[in-house]
Formats: C-alpha cells, structure tokens, sequence
C-alpha cells in the first residue's frame, strides 16, 4: 500500500497497479482520502482491533446443573472449571470447533453474575472478542466513544487478560475484550526482546 500527498489532501491507494491520473480527487476512484491526523491515529492503533468471537458467556444459576444441560446438548464434555475470586463467579467451558461457551454461576450474593440473574435471569451475559493489545484495544474503543467499565485490563478465567464494555455504549450487549496471557518467554519472543 503507498501513500502519496497531493496538494493538501492525504490518497493511500489500494492497488499497486493503480494509476493517479488527476490532482483533482473527485476524479481518483478506488482509493480513500484519509487526512494526516487519521493516518497518525491509525498507525496508533495498528495493533487492534478485535479478532473473532473468542466466546459467549451465558450465566446460570447452578453450574454442575448446567454443566450436564451442556454436555447433552454440544455433545461434549467441559475442558475447563475455574473459580474467578474477584469477580465472584465459577466458570466452566465447553469448546465446539473454533467456539467457545463460558457457563458463569456465582459464588456469592454481591457478584455481578448474581445481580444479573435476579434482574434478568438466565441467559447470555456477554460477547467475548479475541484481541491481540488489550490495552491498545482500549484506547482506541474509548477514542471511538465507547464507555467501558474499566479502563485497565484485569485477570479473568482461561488464562485471559479481560476488559469489558458498558452495554450502553454496544446497543445493551456486554462486550468482553479478551488477551491471552502469554508466558514471559513467549512474549519475549513474540515481541522480539
């Protein structure tokens, strides 16, 4: 992909083989106009964006009760249970092909998953998003207008870094951003330390 300045605006073509035949740019056709402010936040957020459904969490009121519901309708049996102390829940996940489902129950009266299903009952609870720079993710949501609630990632079950959307910013859906917690030599490695 090129850039090129053409008087006062920014073209980035998108096809090497694409000829600029004009300065006039409502003559250009396959190319956008980005100014120079969006070409510096863009490169800002390389980095980002999500990456597919990582899972759906689905809270329930009694996880082993659940656990069987699950495994006669996937199939198959839960890889994983963990208990998540700080956000008072008990998770259990069932992996069907590149999907995931998170069952929550919680652990106690003040958990959030508790408050959840006295309002609403059982259900879904969340959309969870793979990214690969959780904090860059952030960043960029709340450049773009979303509110989340909490602006730095915490620990969260499956060996995840987490993050999540207040669902008033995403139409009423609770959006999770989820990182894998690479080992330190791992990282080193990926990052190139």
């Amino acid at each position: 992909m090129e850039t090129e300045n053409k008087d006062r605006f920014t073209v980035r073509i998108k096809k090497k083989n694409l000829e600029v035949l004009s300065d006039d740019e409502s003559k250009f056709s396959g190319v956008c106009f980005y100014s120079e402010d969006d070409l510096n936040k863009e490169k800002d957020f390389e980095d980002t964006k999500m990456k597919k459904i990582e899972h759906i969490g689905i809270a329930v009121k009694d996880l082993e009760e659940a656990n069987k519901t699950y495994k006669a309708l996937l199939g198959a049996e839960h890889y994983k249970t963990e208990k998540v102390g700080s956000e008072g829940v008990s998770t259990s996940f069932f992996k069907i092909g590149d999907s995931k489902i998170e069952l929550l129950a919680a652990t106690n009266a003040e958990s959030p998953i508790a408050k959840f299903i006295a309002k609403r009952g059982e259900g879904i609870h969340h959309l969870a998003f793979a990214v690969d720079n959780i904090e860059a993710e952030i960043k960029r949501l709340q450049t773009e207008g979303f509110v989340l609630l909490n602006d730095a990632p915490k620990k969260g079950a499956d060996n995840k870094m987490i993050a999540f959307l207040h669902p008033k910013s995403s139409n009423g859906v609770l959006v999770e951003l989820c990182q894998e917690i690479i080992p330190s030599q791992e990282f080193a490695e990926k990052k190139g330390l």
